[in-house]
């Protein structure tokens, strides 16, 4: 068992969405070195989810891989529902899984894409939360920590007004949620990350968008999925943030401050 900061972590059971890369990548590893069980979920990616599930046994974690595409809702509550009967319970939700699915003028928005980003940045979380919350109650605790992003504030990127829109739903979510959970002894929050190198911007955005970026964060970098990882840890552990609820922690470089 780790000891120091986030020590109290050690055997809870985590699950992340979209672990597979990124962000969730990074947390699932953050998570395994503090000694959690940790069901890594995959939707397409199961090459780079083994490898994640390697660095978490490497590094004292307990991994179990569970795949579905969580736009669907009862494959979001069996992705859940598997990972607490693989890790005798479930004590802390990533909700990580999203995406911006491509960027998509107003005027060339139509029902298909609409649903499309929606059920991947929206109905996957709450599925998911929902599902989650029955074994929480049972285990008398949790931690759920939504990921929304720095576009939920600023309306996002060329392109990308329904991603952004979707995040702020993430945000007013978890605050609704934090409320009505309190009660159960179950903490939720969100991240909110900002600009991070991560393959979401190959896949979405120009080098010369990347720059202009750059421009906007007083930073003048890009942040990296590591760096996201310590408030992840931060917001799932009792120890460290315990007083905590329905807040939104923004890791950006300065681009937005609240």
């Amino acid at each position: 068992m780790t000891q120091g900061m986030g020590a109290d972590l050690a055997g809870r059971a985590v699950l992340v969405t979209g672990a597979s890369t990124g962000i969730g990548a990074a947390a699932a590893r953050a998570f395994a070195t503090l000694g959690c069980k940790v069901a890594i979920h995959y939707n397409a990616s199961r090459n780079r989810a083994d490898e994640v599930a390697a660095d978490v046994r490497f590094a004292g974690g307990e991994a179990h891989l569970i795949g579905g595409d969580l736009t669907d809702s009862a494959t979001a509550r069996r992705v859940v529902d598997e990972a607490a009967a693989a890790m005798g319970g479930l004590d802390i939700l990533v909700n990580n899984a999203g995406g911006l699915v491509q960027r998509v003028p107003l005027a060339e928005i139509d029902d298909t894409f609409f649903d499309q980003v929606m059920d991947l940045n929206c109905r996957s979380v709450v599925m998911a939360c929902a599902a989650a919350v029955p074994h929480m109650r049972r285990g008398g605790r949790g931690n759920i920590v939504n990921v929304t992003s720095v576009a939920a504030r600023n309306g996002g990127g060329t392109g990308a007004a329904m991603y952004a829109s979707a995040k702020a739903f993430v945000s007013t979510f978890t605050r609704g949620i934090a409320k009505e959970l309190v009660r159960d002894n179950i903490r939720v929050n969100a991240v909110s990350p900002g600009v991070i190198a991560t393959p979401f911007h190959e896949r979405y955005s120009t080098p010369q968008m990347l720059e202009s970026f750059k421009g906007s964060i007083p930073m003048g970098r890009l942040g990296t999925p590591e760096e996201c990882a310590g408030a992840f840890v931060y917001l799932a552990s009792d120890a460290l943030s315990g007083y905590v609820t329905g807040q939104i922690l923004e890791i950006n470089g300065g681009q937005y401050m609240p």
